[in-house]
């Protein structure tokens, strides 16, 4: 691997550069300035940064240019209407790409030495090299009332800091390119820089516009943190080419996250006519179906929909189990997401020792029970504790105390872990007994095909209409202890866990 007398090459056009007010810099050189600045920062020592800044207005492609290429680790693209318009500027994309491919190659481990940025909204990348068209870009603007707006300070204080923070994110994932290339060139190994142990690959999937400063954070701090982000390229716009482009994705992925914003979020071209954040959530279930596959959803509190379709995948996401399927959903604020997502990765990259295996007629194993119910009921539970402990079993409840994250892992391992499950239905309300059922429906996603020998719901105080309507219904596997506790009824539920007993 060559050595390199540049950092980066910046192309664009000269048009481009031309201030919104007078006595400001152009957006391209404040875009240089910041991104110098920054990527020093992230090497330790001063970024060797090329760009013609003595460009005229015809974007004169000159051999001064040319020679820079065999000589440039990284090449940066900023494309607008009037980059991909221009014969010079995409001349430019296609001789570095030819130059790279005799200093070490377009792609390094499957990050590509070409970076894109999109300043303004382009109509096509068709003019450009795969090596450039097929990787996911920075965008640089953002919509406002439908119009695309350049980050640029001169439209307000929140555009100024969305462009630092997006130059310091560019600036991390070039640093890190970088870093790799210098430890191939001194090695001569392209295995130098490879982590030591590998890390799970998350698939982050694409959201609604609303959501994708979020998406952003979190990428940076997966990326930082050395994990493989995924989607890595650009996905299809038809939606046959685009499932296909999913699956491909979510097959190389340990882990998926889904970000629920109130916009329903682009429609791919289309028989369904379904929005990319609904179809990726629908492969990642039949993903968990499968193979287990975790998922997190993130759907903060008071998240609503003027528009009817994500009103009503929204409200599917909170009533049906197989839409949230193998998936936690989290309703706190986005640090709570970052703890989950994080505790999620620690479960996957340090696995917790697989529990042994009971053989049918061992009577030494104690059956697990887990007794789900409201923290008001936990005195209520005693008689069905102390009944089950004299019949050998162990019974676990709900984790009452800690943070969100820690009683959400409790709760998850106990889905995983027990034998049965007794959901106790005293103090809590409809819409309480409602969640949890739909927790028990996404039970499969948790035990990687172990068998749950029983599921049954104990009616107790306060009579209510619900469970009056249980009772006359003659639901299946219940217990009713409303005027006390209902021993000979218990006996059912213990029969059930008995090898060829009954099951839920």
């Amino acid at each position: 691997m060559a050595r390199f007398r540049n950092d980066l090459f910046i192309s664009y056009s000269h048009i481009d550069n031309q201030p919104i007010r007078p006595e400001d810099k152009g957006w391209i050189s404040r875009f240089h300035a910041s991104l110098e600045a920054l990527l020093s920062m992230r090497l330790g020592q001063t970024a060797k940064i090329w760009r013609d800044d003595k460009l005229q207005g015809n974007d004169i492609f000159s051999d001064e240019i040319i020679q820079q290429f065999a000589h440039t680790a990284v090449f940066l693209s900023i494309l607008t209407p009037r980059y991909l318009k221009s014969e010079w500027c995409t001349r430019e994309v296609r001789e570095f790409c030819e130059q790279a491919k005799q200093s070490g190659g377009i792609v390094i481990d499957n990050k590509a030495r070409v970076f894109k940025i999109m300043k303004t909204p382009v109509d096509t990348q068709e003019f450009l090299p795969p090596a450039i068209k097929d990787i996911l870009g920075y965008e640089f603007f953002s919509l406002e009332d439908g119009t695309p707006l350049e980050l640029d300070p001169a439209y307000g204080d929140k555009f100024a800091q969305d462009f630092n923070r997006k130059v310091g994110k560019l600036a991390w994932d070039i640093s890190q390119l970088l870093k790799q290339l210098t430890a191939e060139a001194e090695t001569g190994n392209k295995d130098a820089a490879a982590p030591a142990a590998a890390k799970p690959a998350v698939y982050l999937a694409e959201c609604s516009y609303d959501r994708k400063n979020i998406r952003e954070i979190l990428e940076s701090d997966l990326r930082c943190h050395g994990y493989t982000v995924l989607p890595d390229q650009q996905l299809p716009r038809d939606e046959a080419g685009y499932v296909a482009a999913v699956e491909a994705q979510l097959a190389r992925s340990e882990f998926s996250i889904h970000l629920i914003g109130e916009s329903y979020g682009a429609v791919p071209d289309g028989l369904s006519q379904k929005s990319v954040v609904v179809l990726q959530n629908e492969i990642a279930v039949n993903k968990s179906k499968t193979s287990a596959f975790p998922r997190i959803i993130w759907l903060p509190e008071g998240t609503a929909s003027s528009q009817i379709s994500q009103h009503l995948f929204i409200e599917a996401l909170h009533q049906d189990a197989d839409v949230q399927f193998g998936a936690d959903l989290i309703t706190g604020d986005l640090e709570a997401l970052k703890a989950s997502i994080h505790a999620m990765l620690k479960k996957l990259e340090q696995p917790e020792p697989a529990l042994p295996e009971v053989q049918a007629g061992d009577t030494q194993a104690a059956h697990l029970i887990y007794l789900i119910c409201n923290e008001k009921d936990r005195k209520a539970t005693v008689p069905i504790r102390k009944y089950l402990r004299e019949r050998g079993c162990e019974v676990f409840l709900p984790a009452f105390e800690g943070d969100a994250t820690a009683v959400r892992e409790a709760h998850r391992q106990l889905m995983s872990n027990c034998d049965a499950v007794i959901l106790f239905y005293g103090s809590g309300s409809e819409a309480w007994k409602r969640t949890i059922d739909s927790e028990l429906k996404k039970m499969p996603g948790y035990r990687s095909g172990k068998p749950l020998q029983a599921c049954f719901t104990y009616l107790a105080e306060p009579v209510t209409v619900d469970k009056e309507d249980l009772i006359d219904m003659e639901e299946p596997h219940l217990i009713n202890g409303m005027a006390g506790f209902a021993e000979a009824e218990m006996a059912a539920f213990v029969q059930a866990m008995q090898p060829g007993g009954a099951k839920p």
